[in-house]
């Protein structure tokens, strides 16, 4: 993920990067290389218990609309932190995240191997249902937030921002930074209801997945997005606080 940011890669020609997993596990066509799904940043793979995911290699970056070349940005450090991320939420909390069963690099690819989670994403659900999943959803955020750091970024010091102040910003160089009290939280920082993963009979959580944006920060980095349908940015009439972000970053817009 240390590419520049180039303008053209990461706005209309760019596959929603939250809805990536979901459907790339309910997806269960392989093409030729065996992968069941392929965006501008990630191949796929589903074989029996497991799941896998890596970042293209340079040989594999697709062309966008505009006929730009798409470079995928910090696509390793990305998967890195997820994987760190998921080991580290899975050891201290009862929050629950699939397995990792291996995170490697190969032939300038990192892998990260996961438990395949059965279930149904919380998009597909009524709205009463929703409402059910949200009371868990919210219980896992307190136990998420009840851990606290004195250092930004996540637990192997890789500092990750949210999406949406990534995609507001030609940096990818992120600083960590530190604070005389525990101030910073663990926060999701990618928390749609494509990425929360349910059991459809009892509407119990099986799985919040998706943690490449993990961390500690303030507390306000974890915006609530599981609450409506949609990816983890500001919609139309919604508060967008991307500006805060950047100004706690220490870390100008691209605008």
């Amino acid at each position: 993920m240390s590419n520049p940011c180039n303008e053209d890669t990461i706005d209309d020609d760019r596959p929603n990067h939250i809805e990536e997993t979901t459907d790339a596990q309910r997806n269960r066509s392989p093409s030729p290389d065996g992968s069941i799904a392929l965006t501008f940043e990630r191949r796929y793979y589903h074989c029996d218990s497991l799941f896998i995911k890596r970042n293209l290699r340079p040989s594999e970056y697709r062309m966008t609309q505009r006929g730009t070349l798409h470079v995928p940005r910090l696509g390793k450090e990305r998967l890195q932190n997820e994987a760190e991320c998921l080991r580290f939420i899975r050891r201290t909390t009862d929050i629950p995240v699939p397995t990792v069963y291996g995170a490697f690099e190969i032939n300038d690819s990192f892998y990260l191997i996961t438990e395949y989670i059965q279930g149904i994403s919380m998009a597909s659900l009524s709205e009463e249902q929703k409402r059910t999943v949200g009371l868990e959803i919210r219980q896992h955020l307190d136990t998420m937030h009840a851990i606290k750091s004195n250092t930004i970024g996540g637990p192997s010091g890789i500092v990750i921002p949210p999406y949406r102040a990534m995609r507001a910003s030609a940096n990818d160089d992120w600083p960590a930074r530190s604070s005389n009290t525990t101030e910073y939280v663990f926060c999701h920082n990618d928390l749609s209801q494509q990425n929360i993963i349910v059991d459809p009979d009892t509407l119990r959580i099986r799985a919040i997945i998706d943690w490449e944006y993990s961390g500690f920060f303030p507390e306000y980095f974890d915006s609530p997005f599981y609450e409506r349908l949609g990816p983890s940015v500001a919609l139309e009439g919604e508060n967008d606080d991307v500006k805060s972000l950047l100004k706690f970053l220490c870390i100008s817009t691209s605008e």
